[in-house]
């Protein structure tokens, strides 16, 4: 049976090629107003008033209605009945789950570098953990908690957990101002590198099994500073009410 030779283009033809076109508006939009709240230039709570924020971003309301929208299914914004958007303020019950999710997928990530790292990934891993030493050497959360972000991501990679990181990710977008409060904690700078040097050092050896529990205390410790800071704020947020 022969072939209809006409139907298809012949190679060299350039009508099926795929424009590689650049970010929509829409797109570089979200990622700037998801990078402000990730970066805390809005705070958790702080209204996202659609005015303000179309003449800062130079965009048309449409376009900012959409972003708010898909920030909001990401977590990062909610809206308040009577007051509209506002950048998400965690509560008690949804960072306990934050960190229990993060405890389960970061232990087994751990657990699974250990097992399989390469030399290359160790000395990543290494890298890292000077720049987390750097960052609180430094007094400065923002690079600690950038830094701690790259140990993770490494670590996440080198286990071939690439999918548990994007979820990871996306769990620690929600809580960035906790993280980065818990971080800034008196003493956190000791018991923070502490943790994540123990982490490492299990991977080094690869104890899969001491590189497991040494997530899982490290998500504990911060779980518990993190509820503490928020009570913390909540007794502020009362005081501040009633004055």
């Amino acid at each position: 049976m022969g072939t209809d030779e006409g139907s298809m283009p012949e190679l060299g033809d350039d009508t099926m090629l795929v424009n590689r076109a650049t970010k929509t508006l829409r797109q570089l939009t979200l990622e700037k107003v998801r990078s402000a709240i990730l970066t805390l230039q809005f705070r958790p709570g702080e209204r996202l008033v659609e005015r303000k924020l179309c003449e800062r971003l130079g965009v048309s309301r449409s376009v900012v209605r959409e972003v708010l929208r898909n920030l909001e299914s990401e977590g990062l914004v909610e809206v308040i009945p009577g007051h509209g958007p506002a950048v998400a303020s965690p509560d008690t019950a949804k960072v306990r789950q934050i960190y229990e999710l993060r405890s389960m997928l970061e232990s087994l990530a751990a657990r699974h570098c250990a097992e399989h790292a390469t030399a290359e990934d160790v000395e990543a891993l290494a890298r890292g953990l000077d720049r987390i030493r750097d960052g609180y050497a430094a007094h400065n959360p923002a690079a600690v908690l950038q830094a701690t972000t790259e140990f993770y991501e490494i670590m996440f990679h080198a286990a071939g957990r690439s999918v548990a990181w994007d979820v990871v990710s996306a769990l620690n977008g929600r809580i960035t101002h906790l993280r980065a409060t818990t971080i800034a904690t008196k003493g956190r700078s000791k018991s923070g590198v502490a943790e994540v040097e123990r982490i490492y050092s299990a991977i080094v050896r690869h104890d899969a099994d001491e590189a497991e529990a040494a997530s899982i205390e490290h998500i504990n410790s911060a779980l518990r500073i993190a509820l503490e800071q928020l009570q913390i704020s909540k007794l502020v947020g009362h005081q501040g009410s009633q004055s």
